[in-house]
């Protein structure tokens, strides 16, 4: 594992990072971890919205719908006035 060292930081951005993390219940070292997993994580996506969309909700199940046959072709708009 590495270790980091954040030099330099404003006084008002530590102050911020340690609210995050007693909102979320977390130290300040596990909320700057989580904020830099999901910020490495999201540039890697390359599965995409529908993928994740799909992952996240597999475990509630999906709807299987019967698609019923055309009985008639699609016609084109008539586009002239």
């Amino acid at each position: 594992m590495a270790a980091l060292s954040i030099r330099n930081l404003d006084d008002s951005v530590r102050d911020k990072l340690r609210i995050m993390a007693a909102e979320h219940g977390r130290s300040m070292e596990a909320e700057i971890r989580e904020i830099l997993i999901k910020a490495v994580g999201s540039q890697n996506e390359e599965n995409g919205l529908f993928v994740t969309f799909q992952d996240r909700f597999s475990s509630i199940g999906g709807i299987n719908l019967e698609i019923p046959q055309r009985l008639v072709n699609a016609r084109s708009a008539n586009l002239t006035s």
